[in-house]
């Protein structure tokens, strides 16, 4: 199975990184690797996390207040958004195809 990022999500996966290098040096690189962790749990495991919407389902990133938002589609896994837990939970909603 291989994933791909909505352009958005991308974009905000990058903006917390740097965020996270900035706060700290060596965390972004962090967050990035328990990022990449949660993505490879809903590729192994892509029925196993919570749906939110529709068919729109969330992995958790450790150490971080972040979750990885993904559907399905064939033989791959797209993410809609790389959300901070704590900010507008329905923001990503306009992304759903």
């Amino acid at each position: 199975m291989n994933f791909s990022f909505h352009p958005e999500a991308e974009k905000e996966f990058y903006e917390a990184v740097d965020y996270y290098e900035d706060v700290e040096a060596g965390l972004g690189y962090d967050f990035a690797l328990e990022v990449y962790s949660a993505i490879k749990r809903a590729m192994e495991f892509p029925k196993a996390w919570a749906i939110l919407d529709g068919n729109v389902r969330r992995s958790l990133v450790k150490r971080f207040p972040y979750g990885i938002l993904y559907f399905e589609e064939k033989n791959e896994i797209i993410i809609l958004a790389v959300m901070h837990l704590h900010r507008e939970p329905e923001y990503w909603k306009n992304r759903k195809r």
